[in-house]
């Protein structure tokens, strides 16, 4: 089998500027957004930077890597590898924060993904790090086969309900998550009198913590997660990407919810996707949640 990175033709039918928009034009925008706001701040009369809005732009930034982790780690381990199930509200929390994360549709995502399990860091595997470091980071999402698109759902991604609605309903709820509530936050703002250059720095937060999040998930679980990296490393990427860049873990064990032991609070930490679900089973909103013996 040739390798993807191979196979693939760079022209303009498998070229995706939607993935394009995600991975770079989208988090430029923020940029100039953030520099714009400094930028009036800064030399605008009667417009005013206070000190707390550098933490809070971190934080916010912080918030936002932990929202689209909140989507994919659920998505991930429980609708891809069967770790559970996911119910009542806990559906709705998981969509949106998906097309906060801009990760596309379910079942695309689905499909690459079990490519990846099935031909892992061999040709066939979607973004193989052995093949190009490069292509594994985003070479792979800016070059797509028009087949890839075409397989059909495995049958417990078409009997999601749950999926099946995000996926029909994609682009309306990333409208709505993406435009139409940064406009009522921005509308509201004004119509109070408060400050619109503080909402453009955490609209600008938000936007520049989704792109790091992305690329976390690109490069440190397709890249890094597939090489030798220094510990820290491993610890860095996994603050990043919720507990996904234990990548060594879930290719032993993927239908585990949890990629860190049960106990202690540093692995509930950074394995906090697996925390989150946790949770879920704790409110009702997940149940029959499987973990590895060597995590209970």
């Amino acid at each position: 089998m040739q390798p993807r990175s191979l196979s693939i033709p760079r022209n303009r039918t498998t070229f995706s500027f939607s993935s394009v928009f995600s991975a770079f034009i989208y988090p430029a925008l923020g940029l100039g957004l953030l520099s714009a706001m400094i930028l009036l701040g800064a030399f605008l009369s009667g417009v005013q930077l206070h000190w707390y809005y550098l933490p809070l732009g971190l934080g916010v930034a912080g918030f936002a890597v932990f929202l689209c982790n909140l989507g994919i780690g659920p998505m991930h381990r429980v609708w891809q590898h069967r770790a559970g199930e996911i119910t009542g509200f806990g559906r709705v929390i998981v969509a949106f924060n998906l097309a906060l994360a801009m990760q596309g549709k379910v079942t695309d995502w689905v499909n690459y993904h079990s490519q990846h399990h099935r031909f892992a860091d061999k040709p066939g595997d979607p973004h193989n790090p052995f093949e190009s470091k490069r292509w594994a980071w985003v070479g792979w999402i800016i070059w797509r086969d028009p087949n890839d698109m075409k397989r059909p759902m495995p049958l417990w991604i078409k009997e999601n309900a749950a999926a099946r609605f995000l996926d029909n309903k994609y682009h309306s709820i990333s409208l709505l998550v993406h435009v139409l509530l940064p406009a009522l936050a921005y509308l509201v703002t004004w119509m109070l009198g408060g400050s619109l250059i503080l909402v453009g720095i955490i609209h600008a937060s938000v936007i520049i913590g989704r792109a790091v999040q992305f690329h976390a998930t690109t490069l440190g679980i397709n890249v890094l997660g597939h090489l030798p990296t220094p510990r820290w490393a491993d610890h860095l990427m996994a603050l990043l990407t919720g507990g996904e860049a234990y990548h060594d873990h879930h290719h032993d064990e993927p239908a585990s919810a949890l990629h860190l032991p049960r106990k202690g609070l540093f692995n509930r930490i950074f394995d906090y996707n697996g925390t989150t679900l946790l949770v879920f089973e704790k409110l009702g909103w997940a149940k029959n949640l499987k973990i590895a013996p060597q995590f209970a």
